[in-house]
């Protein structure tokens, strides 16, 4: 058996499990949040609320934050969906009609994922307070994701990977420009 049908054997089981082994209640909560951050309108609410509450720490977080948030978009859903022409985890998976709710374009990567883990990391080295404050709904917009039936784990994990990468580059960029002019 090559590495990538072990991989993809794995990823179907953890689909699987992810599937019927989250109680209906929480994955009622888990859909409210992911709800609350499509079209990523959880992240802008939480830049608003950094913006107001936060002074200049909370605007520059929050600035920060939305910027990584976009790079992570632009390359998980402007590059990566385009290349990568995945598909969704098969229906009959899932025991609950969720699945029904899915997006039809490509599986990999999350770009949801992307977007929650880029403005969260982000966030967090210029106000550690907010940033935790937007791990734990990050943290469920991914497993929903899985749970949902969107996703497979290495979807996920992938949207995670350009979240951070993205978050990085962004606070990274007045830097490596900096040192290239000066």
């Amino acid at each position: 058996m090559s590495l990538l049908t072990g991989l993809s054997e794995i990823d179907g089981l953890l689909t699987r499990q992810a599937a019927c082994r989250i109680p209906p209640g929480v994955g009622k909560v888990l859909s409210a949040v992911e709800e609350t951050a499509e079209s990523s309108k959880l992240w802008y609410g939480a830049a608003a609320a950094m913006t107001w509450l936060g002074g200049r720490r909370g605007r520059r977080a929050a600035a920060t934050g939305l910027a990584a948030l976009a790079v992570a978009q632009l390359v998980a859903n402007g590059l990566c969906k385009q290349l990568a022409d995945r598909p969704r985890p098969p229906a009959d998976w899932f025991p609950h009609d969720e699945v029904e709710d899915r997006p039809d374009s490509s599986s990999f990567p999350s770009g949801h994922t992307a977007a929650a883990v880029a403005f969260t990391a982000a966030v967090a080295p210029s106000w550690p307070t907010a940033g935790a404050l937007c791990a734990l709904p990050a943290a469920m917009v991914a497993v929903e994701r899985v749970q949902s039936g969107a996703h497979y784990p290495t979807d996920v994990a992938a949207g995670a990977v350009i979240g951070l990468v993205g978050a990085w580059a962004v606070r990274r960029a007045p830097h490596l420009v900096l040192r290239r002019w000066l």
